[in-house]
């Protein structure tokens, strides 16, 4: 019942009119942000946070969760109409989407798309009302040895998941931990790695790497590989009104996909690719005509986008009540919330209730938003697709350098941004994912924080950590972290080995 308070009283905040306003921008950029190929949610986040540093946290934050869920939705208009993705989570979508699209069939494929997101999104964030307060009230019994291995936790699956190289990920995660040691040392007070600098005195601007890595870093590696040639856009024929076969054969998969997305979402090692792909998998085996999968088959939209826009509304409960970012987006919305000097977790939902619950409020908002806005808009986003390349990616290096030089008004922000973005331009020239280094400048030093808390308590004793009578919480997400580690590398070599 008293979730259910906090809920309405979030619903008085998100149905402020100034805070529908800033949750349709959100839903509308996010689904432009979705539509446009190679520039996803996290970029744009990044680009935002010089933007939004003076706006209301709240209001803030009630945009960021529309751009996500709108870019998780976007995404589908691109892989079925050209057959790109304009996110990750949308590369399952593409297969039998577009087959769709060229079937003639790409109207029935948008709307099966756009009501299984708005089904989805519902019935995730409804789950996540209330999955996020029973992750606080656990994480209410964490030390100072439960947080550390809590950023164990973070460090490892984030690094073992979110690129295609292991020891890759450690090395962008070593990068953000270096980051993060610049500054001045919390308990001692000496400068580090300042190399003389007055600027880095308070550390590496976190709004300044993000933007550098997502923004400048992705806008010169997209412009690097862009092709001057004309993509073929299926036309959107004949009318979005689903037949009653297809909804016969969609229903199913939304709530499959929904069952699918959410829990892998909220798990460390989740994100959007796994459960889209599984719930391929799953929609496949179900099917009465598997024949169909690869050629045109609605299940195969219907399922993965579920799916897809479930598992957003799962990334956000590790990361409101643990601080745990499971995504490159939510890293990068944790890097929002350190901007505003605020920390996802417990202290959170007790010091900003009308924030937390003002945004999971928002999102059921923007759900409904997707669904009114996207069927009849169909044809404008469409149409962003034939924006100039050079453009784009032009006004986001542009917006980008403008936006951190409005933050201090610093010629040295500016150097240090182009440093930091094509820093990132060659990390992904080489493969090294970007988003465990903004997860290490962020928890790093937290995480150098909780242990030097931890060993001071226990007067040096590194048994805290690990021993499972005295601290079974902090020993069991160490287990966690090191299994996160290892079985990547096993699975790794058994596929070797197979081959």
């Amino acid at each position: 019942m008293q979730t259910l308070q906090f809920l309405l009283d979030g619903f008085l905040v998100a149905l402020a009119p100034a805070n529908l306003l800033w949750a349709a921008i959100g839903v509308l950029v996010g689904t432009a942000i979705g539509v446009l190929p190679g520039i996803g949610p996290a970029l744009t986040v990044a680009l935002l946070l010089p933007v939004t540093a003076t706006l209301e946290p709240t209001a803030a934050f009630i945009m960021f969760g529309g751009i996500f869920y709108g870019a998780m939705y976007g995404g589908s208009t691109t892989s079925i109409l050209l057959n790109t993705p304009g996110e990750s989570g949308s590369i399952v979508t593409a297969i039998d989407g577009h087959s769709m699209a060229r079937k003639g069939r790409g109207a029935q494929a948008l709307a099966t798309a756009a009501i299984g997101s708005f089904v989805a999104g519902t019935i995730a964030t409804l789950a996540l009302t209330f999955v996020a307060p029973a992750m606080v009230r656990f994480s209410l019994h964490f030390g100072p040895a439960e947080y550390f291995a809590l950023m164990m936790v973070a460090f490892v699956t984030v690094t073992a998941v979110l690129g295609s190289s292991l020891p890759l990920g450690f090395a962008s995660l070593l990068i953000g931990l270096a980051l993060g040691l610049i500054g001045t040392d919390r308990q001692t007070g000496v400068a580090r790695l300042t190399m003389g600098f007055p600027e880095l005195l308070d550390g590496v601007g976190i709004v300044i790497v993000a933007v550098g890595l997502f923004a400048v870093g992705e806008a010169l590696y997209q412009a690097a590989r862009y092709r001057y040639e004309t993509e073929e856009i299926y036309a959107i024929k004949g009318s979005f009104w689903m037949s009653r076969e297809d909804w016969s054969r969609s229903w199913k998969p939304w709530l499959r996909g929904t069952l699918i997305g959410f829990p892998i979402g909220a798990l460390p090692a989740g994100g959007s690719e796994i459960p889209t792909f599984l719930s391929y998998a799953v929609e496949k085996r179900f099917a009465k005509h598997p024949e169909e999968f690869g050629h045109g088959a609605i299940e195969a939209v219907a399922g993965p986008e579920a799916a897809n826009n479930a598992s957003a509304a799962g990334v956000l409960a590790p990361l409101l009540a643990l601080g745990l970012p499971t995504s490159a987006t939510a890293a990068i919305m944790l890097a929002a919330f350190q901007q505003y000097g605020l920390q996802p977790g417990p202290l959170l939902f007790e010091s900003s209730p009308e924030l937390v619950w003002g945004l999971i409020a928002s999102l059921y908002v923007g759900n409904l938003f997707l669904l009114l806005l996207n069927l009849p808009l169909a044809g404008v986003w469409v149409k962003l697709l034939l924006i100039p390349r050079p453009w784009l990616y032009a006004g986001i290096l542009t917006f980008a350098t403008l936006g951190v030089y409005t933050i201090n008004n610093s010629v040295f922000d500016l150097a240090l941004l182009w440093i930091i973005g094509i820093g990132g331009f060659g990390m992904r020239l080489i493969g090294v994912p970007v988003a465990p280094c903004i997860v290490g400048l962020i928890l790093g030093p937290m995480a150098e924080q909780h242990l030097r808390r931890a060993l001071a308590i226990s007067q040096g004793d590194i048994s805290v950590f690990y021993n499972p009578f005295t601290h079974p919480l902090a020993s069991g997400l160490l287990a966690v972290a090191v299994a996160a580690l290892l079985i990547p590398m096993l699975m790794r070599l058994r596929k070797r080995a197979i081959a």
